[in-house]
């Protein structure tokens, strides 16, 4: 039997793993049915599609930034597993708020005065939400399982994840906008009942009183996170490829629409593809390196992820060559010439980053304190937030200057290989510091 087969067998993961699994599924089953439905059904043309896309990501991303200082020290602080339940809670009612702002779009009542902030305002408490979870999911891992267990561990968080994520995009892209609205509240409902089994994680260590002051605490946080040279390239690096992940998500919508010609059911299954990989990728990185938290497979995989996004770039431009004159369907999709060279491209994409970023993140509950693991992980969200508010950014920029959608693609390529640089980094420092 496999460490990860034993895992999902004990209440000590489990429960966890669920309320993980049925957060990211909510999460994108949300996120997916409303820039889906705002994208194909409100606006009509590139900029304010790319413009409402980069906005949105923003917005989640942003509480990241300035709230994940007080996250990990709370996750730190007090019980792990009573936080969870608490957040959970919280959600039913952000998720309200979510269902209603759906239901007045679907029904076309104050679509711009109403019904878009309230969208807005529930993907913004749902990025709150994510931030007082980011820190707990991870670190309290080391807490609850063995050693040699904690890879194996990550990696099936991540492939929950991202199965997840296929499984609420594929929802978001083909179940109507006001059936989502429902199934965004009932699953927060089951989300909570999951969190309540999750095993007590109290405090490993008695801290400092905690600093409420989020910009001093959020500079204090980083600046003694990252005096250790392997956490500070793995985070870096961790940031870094997410940044490039940012950039990738905002472009692929509107990517979708107007340079494929495809249907939301096929942005849907765009989505799928590449949630798929990552769960690949995150499974098959555990495989290779065999248990051991290593970075000596990343500047390989965040290279060839570079290679897929400029080959994915090129068959975008020929088959503009040859683009269709209305939207496809998936079956249409699926019969034009170069759509089976598309997905390739996109599970290459995939695959490859999910091999880079999964031993990061075990890297940052490994080599840190076991009383410091949900800070170094809030140290994390705040450096990854900024650089991926920056990706969004600087994909409205782009945006606004009116630079096709395609061309953004080659800026995404661009970057994975200062990523790579990052990963070396990190793996020369992983060499000099030795095995644990």
């Amino acid at each position: 039997m496999t460490t990860s087969t034993q895992l999902l067998r004990q209440r000590r993961f489990l429960p966890l793993f669920c309320t993980q699994l049925l957060n990211a599924f909510n999460d994108n089953l949300y996120k997916t049915s409303m820039v889906l439905f705002v994208v194909y059904s409100v606006y009509n043309d590139e900029s304010s599609e790319g413009m409402f896309s980069a906005v949105a990501s923003a917005l989640f991303i942003f509480p990241f930034f300035v709230l994940s200082a007080l996250a990990g020290q709370l996750a730190d602080m007090r019980d792990k597993a009573r936080i969870i339940r608490i957040v959970k809670m919280c959600e039913i009612g952000l998720m309200l708020i979510g269902a209603s702002g759906l239901y007045l779009a679907w029904r076309g009542i104050a679509v711009d005065t109403l019904a878009i902030p309230l969208l807005l305002l529930a993907l913004f408490l749902t990025g709150v939400q994510s931030t007082f979870l980011g820190p707990i999911k991870y670190a309290i891992l080391p807490q609850h399982l063995e050693r040699s267990e904690v890879l194996a561990g990550t990696g099936l968080v991540e492939a929950g994840t991202y199965i997840a994520i296929l499984a609420g995009t594929i929802l978001a892209g083909w179940i109507p906008v006001e059936w989502a609205a429902g199934g965004i509240i009932v699953t927060s409902v089951i989300g909570y009942l999951t969190s309540r089994q999750v095993p007590a994680a109290p405090p490993i260590a008695k801290l400092e009183k905690l600093d409420w002051h989020i910009i001093r605490a959020s500079i204090a946080l980083v600046r003694n996170t990252m005096h250790d040279r392997q956490i500070y390239y793995a985070i870096l690096s961790i940031s870094f490829f997410w940044t490039i992940g940012a950039v990738l998500f905002i472009q692929f919508p509107p990517l979708a629409k107007n340079t494929l010609m495809a249907s939301k059911e096929v942005a849907s299954l765009f989505l799928v593809i590449f949630s798929v990989g990552v769960a690949i990728g995150s499974v098959s990185v555990n495989a290779l390196l065999k248990g051991t938290v290593s970075a000596r497979y990343s500047p390989a995989s965040v290279i060839a992820m570079g290679i897929f996004v400029v080959a994915f770039y090129v068959v975008c431009r020929l088959w503009q060559a040859d683009q269709p004159t209305e939207l496809l369907t998936v079956s249409e999709f699926l019969s034009w010439p170069l759509a089976s060279v598309i997905m390739l491209c996109l599970l290459g994409i995939a695959v490859a980053g999910g091999m880079f970023v999964v031993p990061l993140y075990a890297f940052l509950t490994t080599r840190c304190s076991p009383d410091a693991a949900a800070r170094t992980i809030a140290a994390n969200n705040i450096i990854n937030s900024g650089a991926m508010v920056a990706g969004s950014l600087a994909a409205m920029a782009l945006s606004a200057l009116g630079v096709p959608v395609v061309e953004q693609l080659l800026l995404s390529a661009a970057m994975c290989l200062f990523s790579a640089w990052l990963g070396r980094q990190l793996h020369r420092a992983e060499l000099e510091a030795g095995p644990l």
